[in-house]
């Protein structure tokens, strides 16, 4: 509708002529039908395609182009169903002022990311996602191929081939970094963990037995752990990834708290009395058994490097109640941080693993 517009005729006054036509080119531009970008989003970091873990995290990341104030992404990943990532009781990704978006999410055979306008109120779970419409402004969905494994870190260690651990994980109470870097065998073939800083941030260290042994006795021989800080965590424990956790612990730990005794036996769930037994691992080479049987979990912790305990015991308990039975579940060694404000780590840590043997 420019042609209702009336502009001055040249003898007018020149600046009111320059304010008219001003006025006139605004609202023209503004009457004009311009194409709006058209929301979409894409990933720059992916996770590993993997099982459903309650305890692993993984960082996702990317970015959206035509993002509004106020919307939000809401990622998903896929095991069995769609779960909200990384918890439902922290269900958004908020957008960067860049438009880059970052968050951790537990593994799944598929991601999803939704951009979403304020108000939209996630579901825990879904059978299948949400389309395009409504409240959801754009669906991007990462899978197959797109998802496949990077090569696995590993070493060798008392015979055996162990995987070093990279993506992140909630033990501890807290977001714990793992690095490669943390985890290394000497030239005596000891195996050394270590939490290390880096940046403004504890890094921790696990391997995972790249294979699933089963029922039989495990025996570890491992160097001074009495010297850990309170907020430090050494553990040996078995888990399956692909189903029910079937996890046996041993850990060494004050929990954070310097008057606490400094490991214990653990049948999970933890939180049930019968399933802990508390002890003190005195200074010194230490050797960690436990004989798992069917219906039966005994442990045994003794001084020294020998087989043969005899009066050396520390410390030892039989579990017959609760005992999983074998899976896929393998052993896991890792050093991490208890997220423990009182008392939180201050110089990091080192333990080393003189050997693992297991007999069926």
């Amino acid at each position: 509708m420019a042609s209702e517009w009336h502009i001055p005729a040249s003898g007018d006054n020149p600046w009111k002529k320059a304010l008219w036509v001003g006025v006139w080119i605004l609202l023209g531009a503004c009457r004009s039908p311009h194409a709006q970008v058209e929301p979409t989003i894409e990933f720059s970091r992916l996770p590993q395609a993997g099982q459903g873990s309650p305890e692993k995290f993984e960082t996702i990341e990317g970015r959206v182009t035509g993002a509004r104030p106020g919307q939000r992404i809401v990622l998903f990943a896929r095991s069995g169903v769609w779960w909200v990532q990384p918890t439902a009781s922290e269900p958004f990704t908020e957008l960067q002022r860049d438009f880059k978006w970052k968050n951790v999410t537990h593994p799944g055979n598929a991601y999803a990311a939704l951009l979403v306008n304020p108000g939209y109120r996630p579901s825990p779970t879904l059978k299948e996602l949400p389309g395009k419409g409504g409240s959801v402004v754009a669906v991007a969905i990462a899978e197959g191929a797109m998802l496949e494994r990077a090569p696995l870190r590993t070493l060798h260690f008392s015979g055996y081939e162990w995987e070093l651990r990279q993506a992140t994980s909630n033990r501890g109470g807290t977001r714990n970094l793992y690095d490669p870097a943390n985890v290394w065998t000497d030239d005596k073939g000891f195996l050394h963990l270590r939490i290390a800083r880096k940046g403004n941030n504890w890094t921790s260290a696990e391997v995972t037995l790249s294979r699933s042994l089963g029922y039989g006795s495990y025996r570890f021989v491992v160097r001074d752990v009495f010297h850990l800080e309170p907020a430090a965590v050494f553990s040996i424990f078995t888990w399956d990834e692909s189903g029910p956790p079937r996890e046996v612990d041993i850990e060494i730990s004050r929990w954070g708290e310097p008057t606490s005794k400094n490991a214990q036996y653990v049948i999970q769930p933890y939180y049930v009395p019968a399933n802990v037994i508390r002890f003190m691992a005195p200074p010194g080479i230490l050797t960690f058994w436990f004989l798992w049987e069917p219906g039966r979990a005994s442990f045994k912790t003794a001084r020294g490097a020998k087989a043969n305990v005899g009066s050396s015991v520390v410390a030892e308990h039989a579990f017959t109640s609760g005992v999983p039975s074998p899976g896929s579940e393998s052993i896991h060694m890792n050093l991490y941080v208890y997220d423990n404000k009182s008392n939180p780590l201050q110089h990091g840590a080192e333990v080393i693993v003189e050997k693992f043997e297991y007999l069926p």
